[in-house]
């Protein structure tokens, strides 16, 4: 007999019966706000052509690397699955997907899916090898609808705006597309310069050949690379971007001199360097990245620490993001200096740091943020983008910087459906936190109200220019 598919309404309050009651008050006042959604890697080509879906394989299981790695990790091979895998039988690879539901149990995943299983499609039972084809037909099905296409998704979730990420070498014609359509939902890019930043990106060289194609700039003289950044990033402010993305292996930052910069770029532009001098690359590039900031208004998100594409047999055979980067350690009091010490007090910058380094909270970011006024901290990001992991970030970093210099929350998916259940798993958790500090004296009730509000809405509009 199949097991119900239930979501309780309390999940994730404080377990006391008293907190859970104030806890769940708080929740009740922003449960129904918009979804802000500032950064992520949702594909634009959604919403510019509003088609169909296709099936739940293709949805739910093939983009997802934070479930595929969970069933890779037990045995079960991603071609299976249709990762990159066009022969596949989506049927097969959802039997298999069902058959092993069970290894996500206690997980973020979990209750992701669980939220898009009940809530988008109105399943009632849970997920198992039982009810795997009546979960495929009942998506697949639903999918079909014109209520599942992704415009009307988008409205039906309650998304204010959502901001994509697309490289200088996207022409961004599906943003283009959207304007053109008539359609109100607002989508966003953000600039994202990784692959013509980091010259251990593949295929570095070709990229800037590329960029000075698009730009009519000799991207392989130093001069005209910078004047290639910033007519790109002109172009993406006036297709709605407010921020731009760094996914750095550190958070290292340089500020060279003007003849030593143009040197090292003859360098790495020329696929004559090592290591030492593309990072040192990369963190001439995050001050660039920062001046350019000060004068066209671009909030920065640095995005540091992940070890990248680590299974290299991976890598290999699938390419990018299938769910082989790993958290490493990182250091970031003496990897901004360079940075802070030349724009660190200018009013005219702003910057979200993030990490996968927990460590760093009390010790380093909270401070920094507590004190510099271009610093935010942006939310509990990616392994950490979980209950225990936003309660740490809240309980390591509020009593230094405050809730007001961070950033509320943001998604940082391709999942689109998994979209609103992470944003209401934020909701909870922060007024979880809350009522316990109420609880225990240390805010007011209507204090706790306000920051509700804050940190599900207000913040992020502020923080990424919205």
């Amino acid at each position: 007999m199949s097991r119900p598919l239930h979501l309780h309404p309390d999940r994730l309050f404080p377990a006391d019966p008293a907190t859970r009651d104030l806890a769940r008050a708080l929740y009740a006042e922003v449960a129904g706000l918009p979804i802000v959604s500032p950064h992520g890697h949702t594909d634009p080509q959604w919403w510019a052509s509003d088609a169909t879906f296709g099936n739940a394989t293709e949805l739910l299981l093939v983009p997802d690397h934070y479930v595929f790695r969970m069933l890779y990790s037990q045995g079960v091979a991603m071609e299976d699955l249709g990762v990159c895998n066009p022969e596949a039988d989506p049927r097969a690879a959802w039997r298999l997907f069902a058959r092993n539901y069970h290894l996500f149990r206690g997980t973020p995943s979990r209750m992701w899916l669980d939220w898009v299983f009940a809530e988008a499609f109105g399943i009632e039972v849970r997920l198992e090898a039982e009810t795997a084809d009546l979960y495929f037909d009942t998506i697949t099905d639903s999918l079909a609808s014109d209520a599942f296409r992704p415009r009307a998704l988008f409205e039906r979730f309650n998304i204010e705006v959502i901001a994509t990420t697309e490289s200088p070498l996207d022409t961004l014609e599906h943003h283009a597309a959207i304007r053109r359509s008539g359609w109100q939902g607002k989508v966003i890019t953000a600039y994202r310069p990784d692959p013509v930043i980091d010259p251990e990106f593949e295929g570095f060289r070709d990229n800037l050949h590329r960029l000075s194609e698009m730009t009519g700039e000799d991207c392989l003289s130093w001069s005209g690379y910078l004047a290639a950044h910033r007519q790109r990033r002109a172009f993406f402010a006036a297709m709605g971007a407010t921020s731009t993305d760094h996914g750095h292996p550190t958070a290292q930052t340089a500020d060279l001199d003007a003849l030593a910069a143009e040197a090292l770029f003859r360098k790495v532009s020329a696929g004559d360097f090592t290591a030492a001098e593309a990072e040192l690359f990369r963190a001439q590039m995050l001050t660039e990245m920062a001046a350019m900031s000060v004068d066209d208004g671009l909030v920065m998100q640095i995005h540091p620490g992940a070890f990248r594409n680590h299974n290299a047999r991976v890598f290999a055979r699938f390419g990018r993001d299938k769910g082989a980067d790993l958290p490493s350690r990182t250091e970031y009091v003496q990897a901004l200096k360079p940075l802070l010490d030349r724009f660190g007090n200018d009013p005219r910058l702003s910057i979200i740091l993030f990490t996968l380094d927990e460590s760093t909270y009390a010790r380093e970011l909270a401070p920094l943020a507590g004190h510099y006024p271009c610093l935010k901290l942006g939310p509990a990001w990616w392994f950490h983008d979980s209950p225990e992991g936003m309660r740490r970030f809240r309980r390591a970093t509020t009593e230094t910087a405050g809730f007001y210099n961070t950033v509320g929350f943001n998604d940082d998916t391709r999942a689109f459906l998994s979209i609103p259940a992470r944003h209401d798993v934020a909701r909870r958790i922060d007024c979880g936190f809350l009522a316990e500090l109420v609880m225990e004296h240390r805010i007011e009730d209507w204090e706790a109200a306000e920051l509700a509000r804050d940190l599900t809405y207000n913040l992020v509009k502020q923080a990424y220019r919205l």
